[in-house]
């Protein structure tokens, strides 16, 4: 099969389809519209300035921004110019920053919307080149009024499939990132696949506000919406979500376990479960308490809603079934552009897999358990570092992922650990900690919880609560989770029964450095952090600290 690049989609929807509205930028409550006359237009002025600039072909350009249109349009450019895209998280510190900037070798940097923008321009190497969206106090060397200003780059290079489009870093869960590296064949072959795989097309509308810097929402958003010329809309900030999601209305939906959560409490904050499930049980109501409920959400619209990135417990998926918002789980990894399984359509059967495999992705179970993936969509390299590329591969071919599953006769999958994450207990006895985790997330007091206790006789979880959960009386909630705590280790073996639930006071956030830009735990450091509190014996079931 020969899949166009995304340079040949852009000349093909600003010749048939000019006047298509295609991004949506909210500046100031105000929403500028971006057709594909203005979106190829602005591409190829960028592309102006990055050709005056002489560099040698395929060289590294970074982008550090919140989404925007300007990230959609400043990668094509990228493409257009010949060079290669290097997208770098947008809560990136310091460290980060300098790492992928020197790692990577960039010589210029686009730099957009941040939440800490100076201290985030002060990383910046002195030596690499800034250039700036229209976003108020960014410092650089250049501003995008000053790039609208060049002449249009007026050529239309085809590039050859077979190189290098971008270098994604990993959100560095375990360490330094590493540069995975995409050709153009791999990742927009599995973004080509996607229309067909989720049954995208130009009248989709999606909002784009995970991370573009992220495999998933690079592939299912931004390159799928080249393909497909769908609508993609952008937040303006955190503060207005609610606002920007209930006026784009998306028709498809994808978010990560903490913020599905977190749409949750919104709704039980404002009616109680007991009220809920009383309406929810009156044949005339309860279809209208539904739509309201998913037209609040933003959701009312949306043929597919979908959750990746880290497990999310059965109790979340079947609360939103309830509502009549079916959540499908699929997964992917970086290194096979996302592109691994899903759940689509909806199995109410399959809840709890990440479903099976996509059309042209080979997926098996080795004999340790470990999922291992082949297909058209995987990586060629990790930039710089042929050993661990040697390692990440079987002799075969294979992807080793680390993760470790199980496979039913139908084909669909469950994870039940990470490889890396399994520990060894004072007794011996070897621990998947993240079974147990979705186990004791079915508590919606609990938001975040990471169960640990390498060379402890029996592991413990730590956990922060909900907004909700904070505001509850000391014994009500130990009463909620002590419950929790003997339901999950009814269903445990023996080795597995969690010793004790211990609370912790702060939340695991980004920027205290606990949790991964896509919001994972960084169970490695929140393990040498809290070192010594692991190791305490306590008194008591459940401890508030």
């Amino acid at each position: 099969m020969t899949i166009k690049s995304p340079l040949e989609m852009l000349y093909h929807w600003e010749n048939s389809t000019p006047d298509r509205i295609f991004l949506k930028q909210p500046i100031n409550g105000q929403y500028k519209v971006f057709d594909w006359r203005e979106t190829g237009e602005q591409a190829r002025r960028v592309a102006s300035e990055l050709l005056s600039l002489d560099l040698p072909q395929g060289s590294h350009i970074a982008i550090l921004s919140k989404n925007c249109a300007e990230w959609f349009i400043t990668d094509l450019a990228i493409m257009l110019a010949g060079h290669v895209s290097v997208p770098i998280y947008a809560t990136a510190g310091e460290h980060t920053i300098q790492y992928v900037l020197e790692h990577a070798k960039c010589p210029v940097i686009f730099v957009g919307k941040l939440d800490d923008t100076e201290n985030q321009v002060k990383a910046i190497p002195k030596n690499v080149m800034k250039l700036a969206f229209p976003y108020p106090n960014i410092p650089a060397d250049k501003q995008w009024s000053d790039l609208m200003l060049n002449v249009p780059f007026s050529k239309c290079p085809i590039p050859d499939m077979n190189s290098v489009m971008t270098i994604i870093y990993t959100s560095g869960s375990t360490g330094n990132p590493k540069g995975v590296v995409h050709t153009y064949n791999s990742i927009c072959w599995a973004a080509y696949r996607s229309l067909d795989a989720l049954s995208v097309d130009h009248q989709d509308r999606v909002l784009s506000y995970l991370p573009l810097a992220h495999i998933t929402e690079r592939v299912f958003a931004e390159l799928a919406s080249f393909y497909s010329s769908m609508r993609i809309d952008f937040l303006e900030s955190l503060e207005t979500f609610s606002r920007d999601i209930c006026a784009t209305k998306p028709t498809l939906f994808v978010s990560v376990p903490r913020l599905w959560t977190r749409f949750q409490m919104g709704v039980l904050a404002n009616m109680p479960q007991k009220k809920l499930d009383f309406l929810l049980h009156v044949p005339i109501l309860s279809s209208i308490v539904k739509r309201k409920i998913r037209e609040k959400l933003g959701l009312d619209a949306a043929r597919l809603c979908a959750s990746g990135s880290a497990p999310i417990s059965i109790s979340t998926l079947n609360w939103f079934r309830t509502i009549g918002v079916n959540i499908s789980e699929g997964w992917g990894m970086t290194e096979n552009s996302a592109y691994g399984t899903g759940s689509v359509p909806f199995r109410a059967d399959k809840i709890g897999s990440i479903g099976k495999a996509y059309d042209g992705v080979d997926i098996r179970i080795a004999e340790e358990g470990e999922i291992q993936v082949k297909g058209p969509c995987n990586m060629i390299e990790y930039y710089l570092e042929p050993e661990k590329t040697k390692e990440v591969y079987t002799a075969d071919g294979y992807l080793k992922t680390g993760d470790k599953g199980s496979m039913d006769k139908d084909g669909y999958i469950r994870i039940t650990g990470r490889l890396k994450e399994i520990f060894k207990t004072a007794k011996g006895k070897y621990i998947a900690p993240v079974p147990i985790e979705s186990k004791l997330m079915g508590n919606s007091n609990i938001e975040q919880v990471c169960v640990t206790g390498s060379h402890l006789k029996q592991p413990i979880a730590l956990m922060v609560l909900s907004v909700a959960a904070q505001k509850l009386n000391s014994d009500a909630l130990k009463q909620s989770l002590l419950a929790t705590l003997e339901e999950v280790n009814a269903d445990l073996e023996s080795h597995e029964v969690l010793d004790r639930l211990v609370v912790m006071k702060d939340e695991w956030t980004v920027d205290n450095g606990l949790l991964t830009p896509t919001l994972k735990v960084k169970r490695h450091i929140l393990e040498e952090r809290f070192a010594s509190l692991i190791d305490t014996e306590m008194t008591g079931k459940v401890i508030l600290l």
